[in-house]
């Protein structure tokens, strides 16, 4: 899992936090802890879409994780849908909604494929397993989003989100993200939305914690959406546009 960010909003005396710094594997165990899925499936011979060209300029990003020998960052394997699925107990108004406005704008700037594949019943867990056979069958887990409460994850207590993905790897291959948890406040969302212009507010959220998800870490610039409080951004700047155009250009990696 990537470290994650905070967002503090600016209105009516209320901070909102998107996420605390959280350590690799906090939420989701080591994939080689658990096995894994037959290779290969549903692995493409090329990338399913096209990432937008880097920014002339560039920007201030940083990644959650690089490879050890190149430095490149972790990423998605682009030639496979990263399936993701939906806790819906506590899901405010709308918030299917942000969802997938979200998920389609990271797509639309990586290329990588989401699909939502419908509500779970599966609850949220520090140790959330990566391959789940029994629940998901025979490849990966996909990406669970819940909408908690403080009282279920305490962490909520001063932070409207958690976010980040689990990776695993071949010898000689580089490490590739396979799943992952994004853990949205549902009180602070109903909050959000309720609230005049509150819906750019709630989806600029929305963006931080996938922009984790998809590999992007915090960066120490006010105007870019990865920014550990909330600024002037409402949507991915410049520098989180570099570091998501490279988080769409990662190596497919059939063998997983």
């Amino acid at each position: 899992m990537p470290a994650l960010a905070v967002v503090g909003a600016l209105i009516v005396g209320v901070s909102w936090y998107l996420d605390p710094d959280v350590g690799p594997g906090r939420y989701g165990a080591s994939a080689t802890e658990n096995g894994h899925p037959s290779a290969g499936v549903e692995a493409a011979d090329a990338p399913l879409g096209t990432p937008i060209d880097v920014p002339a300029h560039g920007g201030t990003h940083a990644f959650s994780s690089t490879q050890l020998e190149s430095g490149r960052p972790v990423a998605y394997d682009p030639c496979r849908p990263i399936h993701y699925v939906v806790r819906p107990d506590n899901a405010p108004w709308g918030g299917d909604a942000l969802l997938r406005e979200s998920f389609d704008r990271v797509t639309s700037i990586t290329g990588l494929q989401f699909v939502l594949d419908g509500p779970t019943d599966e609850q949220p867990s520090r140790d959330r397993a990566s391959f789940q056979p029994d629940r998901y069958g025979d490849r990966w887990a996909p990406v669970l989003i819940t909408w908690e409460t403080a009282q279920e994850n305490t962490e909520l207590i001063r932070n409207a989100g958690l976010a980040g993905s689990a990776s695993v790897g071949l010898p000689g291959e580089p490490r590739v993200y396979v799943t992952g948890t994004v853990v949205l406040d549902a009180a602070d969302f109903e909050q959000m939305l309720a609230m005049p212009n509150g819906w750019e507010l709630a989806r600029s959220v929305v963006l931080h914690e996938v922009g984790h998800l998809a590999g992007l870490d915090h960066v120490n610039d006010p105007t870019q959406l990865m920014y550990p409080e909330s600024g002037m951004a409402r949507d991915y700047a410049t520098g989180d546009l570099t570091g998501l155009a490279q988080l769409g250009q990662g190596q497919c990696v059939p063998g997983l």
